[in-house]
C-alpha cells in the first residue's frame, strides 16, 4: 500500500455549542475530540497527519503541539478551500490522503484501517466512507447510477426531492490518491447555495473524468457521528462510555452499574475486579486484578497494584501498592505514594508523602510533603504543619513508630524509629529513636469553678 497521510478537518467555530472554545477542543471521555481522532489516525496506518485550523486557531495549535503540522484556513469557505490549504504541504506527496473531521470521536482505528485497505486494494482515485441513516436530514447524500458506482454527492441544500429520500450519507471522511485530489481541487467553484467550496465536488469532478470512485459502508453509523451540539456531545460521551464498558466487562472486569459508571479510554482495569456505582476512572489510571473500586470514587492519573480496596474517595497522580485500603472519604492528592498494605481512613488527606509498609492513618488526620516509614501508627487528627508561610519542609518519621492522637508534627522534623509521641503534643524538635516526647502543658484543675463563676 502506499504512503498514509492523514489531514484533518477542524477549522470550523461549531455555533450550536454556543462556546468561545472550538468546537474540536470540547471534550469526550476526557480528551478534546481532535485527540480521538487523531488516535484513530495513528491506528489506521498515519504516521503523518496535518490539522487545518481556523477558528480558535492558537488554542488548537497550543493543543496539537508537535503530534501534527499545521495548516490555516483564515477564512471559512467550505471543505473544498479547507482541504486546499494542506496542498503546500504535499507538493510532492505522492501516496493516500485520507481526509477526517476533527469533531468526529466516536471513529475507530480499525475502521479506518479496514477502510484504507479497501481504497488501497480496490486502486480507486478517490473512496468515500458511507453510512445508512434511517433520518439522512442535514447530511450529503451519496448518488449513484444504473451500475450502482458512485456518481456525486449532493448537500442537503443543493438535492433534490428525489435525492433527498436517499438515505446513503456521506460521512466527510475520504481516502484519495493525492495527485487526482489536487488536480481536481484545483477545478472546483464555489456556484452552490452556501457560496462555499465543497470536497464533495471534487467526486463529481473525478467521476466525470472516468477515474475510479469507491465506497465503503461503515459498520456502524454511530461511529462516524459528528458533534455539533452539546447535546451530541453528551451523546457520544455516552456511547463511548457503553463502548469502553463492553470492553471491560468482557475482558474480565465486573461493574455493577453500567450506566452509571465512567470510565475513559485511556484507562487499564485488572480481572477480577469490581467497580461500584458512581465511580469514574481518567487519565491514565491502572487498577490492578482483584480489587474493589467505588461505589462514588474518582480516580485521575492513579496506579493502583493488586487486591486494594479505594471508596468514597478521590485520588489524583498518585499511586497505590498491594493490598492498600483507602476511604471512606479519602483525598489522595499529588505525590502521594502508599507501599504495600496500607491502611488511608476515613476523612484524611495525603500530599507529596511516602507511606512505608503496613503503615496506617485511620482517620482525620492530614498528611503532608513526609516521609513515613514502615508499620507506623498515625493517631486520629493528626497534622504534619509542612508550610510556614513561606516554604514547605518535610517530615520524616521513622519505622515502628507511633503518633498518638491530636498530635501536630512541625516541619522540619524527625520522629525516630520506634519512638512515640503522646496524644495531644506539638513536636518542633526531632524525637529520638525510642524516645517518648511528650510536648503539652500540665493539666491543672482548679476546683469549685461552678461556683466562682455563678
Amino acid at each position: 500500500m502506499t504512503e498514509l497521510v492523514a489531514v484533518i478537518l477542524a477549522a470550523g467555530k461549531g455555533t450550536r455549542m454556543k462556546s468561545e472554545l472550538p468546537k474540536v477542543l470540547h471534550e469526550v471521555a476526557g480528551q478534546p475530540m481532535i485527540a480521538h481522532v487523531m488516535d484513530a489516525a495513528e491506528m489506521a496506518g498515519a504516521n503523518r497527519k496535518i490539522v487545518i485550523v481556523g477558528f480558535g486557531a492558537a488554542k488548537v495549535s497550543v493543543f496539537i503541539g508537535e503530534r501534527a503540522e499545521l495548516a490555516e484556513q483564515k477564512e471559512q469557505l467550505g471543505t473544498g478551500h479547507a482541504l486546499m490549504q494542506a496542498r503546500p504541504l504535499l507538493e510532492s506527496f505522492q501516496g493516500t490522503v485520507m481526509v477526517l473531521c476533527g469533531d468526529t470521536p466516536l471513529l475507530e482505528g480499525k475502521e479506518l484501517r479496514r477502510f484504507y485497505e479497501h481504497h488501497a486494494e480496490s486502486k480507486n482515485a478517490a473512496t468515500i466512507l458511507t453510512a445508512l441513516l434511517e433520518d439522512a436530514t442535514g447530511y450529503g447524500r451519496v448518488v449513484r447510477d444504473q451500475d450502482n458506482q458512485v456518481e456525486k454527492i449532493v448537500e442537503q441544500k443543493d438535492a433534490s426531492i428525489k435525492e433527498l429520500a436517499i438515505n446513503e450519507i456521506n460521512t466527510g471522511i475520504y481516502c484519495f490518491e493525492a495527485k487526482e485530489l489536487f488536480e481536481a481541487l484545483a477545478t472546483i467553484d464555489c456556484n452552490n447555495a452556501q457560496g462555499e467550496y465543497y470536497l464533495t465536488d471534487v467526486i463529481a469532478k473525478l467521476a466525470a473524468k472516468g477515474a475510479k470512485i469507491g465506497a465503503v459502508l461503515a459498520a456502524d453509523a454511530d461511529t462516524v457521528m459528528g458533534i455539533n451540539s452539546r447535546v451530541q456531545l453528551a451523546q457520544a460521551e455516552k456511547l463511548i462510555k457503553s463502548r469502553v464498558n463492553t470492553h471491560f466487562m468482557q475482558e474480565g472486569v465486573t461493574i455493577i452499574d453500567p450506566d452509571n459508571t465512567y470510565i475513559h479510554p485511556s484507562v487499564i482495569i485488572g480481572r477480577d475486579t469490581i467497580i461500584y456505582p458512581g465511580t469514574l476512572l481518567e487519565g491514565n489510571t491502572v487498577i490492578g486484578e482483584n480489587c474493589c473500586i467505588g461505589p462514588h470514587t474518582r480516580l485521575s492519573n492513579v496506579k493502583a497494584g493488586n487486591n486494594c480496596c479505594v471508596q468514597f474517595s478521590y485520588g489524583h497522580d498518585a499511586a497505590c501498592g498491594n493490598n492498600v485500603t483507602v476511604g471512606p472519604y479519602v483525598h489522595l492528592r499529588p505525590g502521594t505514594r502508599l507501599a504495600d498494605n496500607v491502611k488511608v481512613g476515613n476523612f484524611v488527606e495525603v500530599k507529596n508523602s511516602w507511606v512505608g509498609v503496613g503503615s496506617k492513618l485511620p482517620h482525620l488526620s492530614y498528611i503532608g510533603d513526609a516521609d513515613i516509614g514502615d508499620n507506623v501508627n498515625i493517631g486520629c487528627g493528626c497534622i504534619t504543619v509542612n508550610y510556614d508561610g513561606k516554604k514547605k519542609s518535610r517530615t520524616t518519621i521513622e519505622d515502628n513508630a507511633f503518633v498518638g492522637c491530636n498530635s501536630n508534627l512541625i516541619a522540619p522534623v524527625t520522629v525516630g524509629a520506634d519512638s512515640y509521641v503522646a496524644a495531644g503534643s506539638t513536636i518542633s524538635k526531632d524525637v529520638p529513636e525510642g524516645s517518648l516526647a511528650v510536648a503539652r502543658a500540665k493539666q491543672k484543675n482548679i476546683d469549685n469553678w461552678k461556683k466562682l463563676t455563678d
